[in-house]
């Protein structure tokens, strides 16, 4: 069965979509084993051969043109090939309406002073973070994707920092017990 679908790509974000010489979208096809189409407008079809031995490549590389989209290097989109690594896109528009002042401050909360908040979310979850228009888009694997998410989340309805960074604190304990746990199943 042929897989196509197409996605949208702001104008400024197709150069690194496609990459110096093309270079960019050749990785990707041959990553994800796609034909990839850009047109002059912003739009990036995307087709799957009609025999793939792996129909799940094919959101892959729409997940990684879509990350490159809102604002991810190529380095960071092309890391969703690992099977356990997703995006995450949260609408900025849908929690806090078209304001443009409301818009820039929640997506200033969930920077942080310096970039603090972000880079805390970041390492803590384990997670890379980018705010571009009116998204804030999150690359992980589970369970550091959902508490990122939950983070910015909380930031975006309001909670003040100093709940978010507890939460987050809590949350890595929980991560590293479940690192544990995976490590004495190993042995």
């Amino acid at each position: 069965m042929r897989y196509s679908e197409t996605v949208r790509v702001p104008a400024e974000r197709l150069g690194v979509i496609v990459g110096r010489n093309g270079r960019v979208r050749k990785r990707v096809q041959k990553l994800t084993n796609v034909k990839i189409e850009v047109s002059p407008e912003g739009i990036v079809t995307i087709t799957s051969p009609e025999k793939t031995e792996d129909p799940v490549l094919a959101w892959k590389a729409r997940d990684m043109i879509r990350a490159m989209a809102r604002g991810f290097s190529p380095k960071r989109a092309l890391s969703l090939i690992d099977e356990d690594t997703r995006l995450v896109v949260i609408s900025l528009r849908d929690a806090v309406g078209t304001s443009p002042n409301q818009l820039k401050r929640v997506a200033g909360r969930i920077i942080g002073e310096n970039g603090r908040t972000r880079r805390a979310i970041e390492e803590i979850t384990e997670t890379k973070i980018s705010i571009y228009g009116r998204t804030v888009s999150v690359i992980g694997a589970d369970p550091g994707l959902e508490f990122s998410s939950r983070a910015i989340d909380m930031l975006i309805g309001g909670a003040p920092h100093g709940t978010v960074y507890r939460y987050l604190e809590k949350m890595r304990r929980e991560m590293n017990r479940q690192k544990a746990e995976l490590w004495e199943e190993d042995f």
